[in-house]
């Protein structure tokens, strides 16, 4: 079955976020979160959504199920190694979805082959096959990918992608693991598949390219000009060490300049900074001012000569609007004697499903906010929102706070905190600022010592009522993890945050120490 879309000049936007942006260092979601994210990626329009690696934890099973069964548009990805209990997991996680894609992988590099596997090729050749035929048992769309390609044999990956092909695999992802190859060599490399592979041409052919010497778009680029009409990539460019290929930059790139590749895609522009802010938010990692296409200098002009040109004629010196993708949402939208149905048709139109109990936790968070700002933006509206999302598993809460401070006096705090069991606990401590004393005070009243790893703070608008959202990295039983707090008292922000990263690394730490399967806990590579 051929899976080549009829439109040739249409390349699938892969978004691999929720799977491998996931899995960087410190990000926690929860399954709540995740579906937040994914039906986003749906308003985005992107065409397959990769939701997560189902046999890697309980959690990642419940939230690729979860979004199978309630996300719709988008292709629904599973990822699974060549392995028959990887390939069954994904086919269950996935079974209620609209469009299933199972997605399995195996490396082709003698590198991985020999010091990673303990294998031979002839042994890879044999699961390679066995995973895709099994997995197209479950499901027609089946993904196979060669892991660490551009470092593998250019012949032996073609017959290892020919097998897979003949077991019905409809796409083939050639995987830039390590971010090793340079888009010369990666174009030449697709080119060389596609002469060795005359079946290729009626599949989809994919890429995947880590940013490790910061190619991964370029890369997916040159790939899409050698005939590849998938690629794979990830929201801010999040994912495995140095990230994949930054979505909104690669869309972005060929709706720019179509005029010169000749393809497209059919990403909903306007979304991409909503979007980048929800991921943003969700998982901790911050959007570098100047990060092309949403960052917040993205449209900034400090020169006067920039300035002057701009004034005169946009195009001088921009090459998009800022409205394209939807970097305009700072207007205001209601005011303090806004209601109920004003708030709730508000959050509609930002795409935020918002009723009954949590419309009127929504409109007193509200209501608090608007009393201490002069303005309330879709930008403030969309943290407020974000963050009752995170509370949904927290273990940990924090009740209250009262912090003494002064230049005469060492800052004191002392807090009162909710545990899991629902009992009340309190504590006081001194520390070298009122932030670091009430993280003291909060080790001390829940009895964990977790090491804070990162801190930082940062204003959702501009102006001094704005509101501040922190985020913070805990590290508790050689497990990390983050959470994020949003209000106009900083340090209120904080204390929220610390308590939300607590119960994420708290839990990571205990699904961890009750995986039972040998070598269960261990890293699972992936493409």
């Amino acid at each position: 079955m051929s899976s080549m879309q009829p439109d040739p000049s249409h390349v699938r936007i892969f978004d691999t976020t929720l799977r491998d942006g996931e899995q960087s260092p410190g990000i926690s979601l929860n399954t709540a979160e995740k579906l937040e994210i994914a039906h986003q990626l749906a308003r985005l329009n992107v065409d397959v959504i990769e939701a997560g690696f189902p046999i890697a934890s309980p959690g990642d099973f419940e939230a690729v199920e979860a979004i199978s069964r309630e996300v719709q548009g988008p292709i629904i990805a599973a990822l699974a190694r060549a392995q028959a209990p990887d390939v069954e997991a994904a086919a269950r996680a996935v079974r209620d979805a609209e469009r299933p894609r199972i997605h399995t992988f195996i490396s082709t590099s003698d590198i991985h082959i020999v010091h990673q596997f303990r294998s031979t090729r002839e042994d890879i050749l044999a699961q390679a096959r066995a995973s895709v035929a099994h997995a197209r048992s479950f499901v027609e769309d089946v993904e196979f990918s060669p892991m660490d390609a551009t470092r593998a044999d250019l012949e032996y990956t073609a017959e290892v992608c020919a097998v897979a092909i003949e077991e019905g695999a409809t796409t083939i992802n050639i995987p830039d693991t390590v971010g090793y190859t340079t888009p010369e060599e990666y174009k030449a490399y697709l080119e060389g598949l596609y002469r060795l592979i005359p079946e290729l041409k009626d599949v989809i052919v994919s890429t995947h390219c880590h940013d490790d010497l910061g190619l991964a778009v370029a890369n997916s680029y040159a790939g899409a000009l050698a005939g590849a009409r998938q690629i794979e990539c990830a929201i801010n460019g999040i994912g495995e060490r140095a990230g994949n290929a930054s979505l909104e930059e690669i869309v972005m790139l060929l709706a720019t300049r179509g005029d010169v590749s000749g393809l497209h895609t059919t990403v909903t522009t306007r979304e991409l900074a909503r979007t980048s802010r929800l991921v943003s938010r969700l998982t901790g990692y911050v959007v570098q001012p100047n990060k092309a296409i949403v960052g917040r200098n993205a449209f900034a002009h400090e020169s006067g000569i920039h300035q002057d040109g701009v004034i005169k004629e946009r195009t001088t010196y921009e090459i998009m609007d800022a409205t394209t993708v939807g970097l305009d949402a700072n207007s205001l939208v209601l005011g303090k004697h806004s209601g109920r149905a004003a708030l709730k048709q508000t959050l509609a139109e930002l795409g935020f499903t918002v009723e009954g109990a949590a419309l009127n936790t929504a409109f007193k968070r509200f209501k608090q906010i608007a009393d201490k700002k002069k303005q309330v933006t879709a930008m403030d509206l969309e943290a407020l929102v974000t963050d009752d999302l995170r509370d949904e598993l927290a273990s940990y809460t924090l009740d209250s706070f009262d912090v003494e401070a002064g230049s005469d006096r060492p800052p004191h705090a002392r807090v009162t905190v909710t545990l899991p069991d629902g009992e009340t606990a309190a504590a006081e401590f001194s520390g070298d600022g009122p932030i670091d004393s009430v993280f003291a005070a909060i080790n001390a009243a829940t009895g964990i010592d977790a090491q804070l790893q990162a801190f930082r703070v940062d204003a959702v608008t501009g102006g001094q009522d704005a509101l501040g959202e922190t985020s913070v990295v805990l590290e508790y039983d050689g497990q990390s993890a983050s959470g994020q707090g949003v209000a106009t008292d900083i340090i209120e922000a904080a204390g929220i945050a610390y308590m939300r990263a607590l119960s994420n690394v708290v839990r990571k730490a205990q699904a961890a120490s009750q995986l039972v399967d040998v070598g269960a806990n261990e890293p699972v590579p992936t493409p």
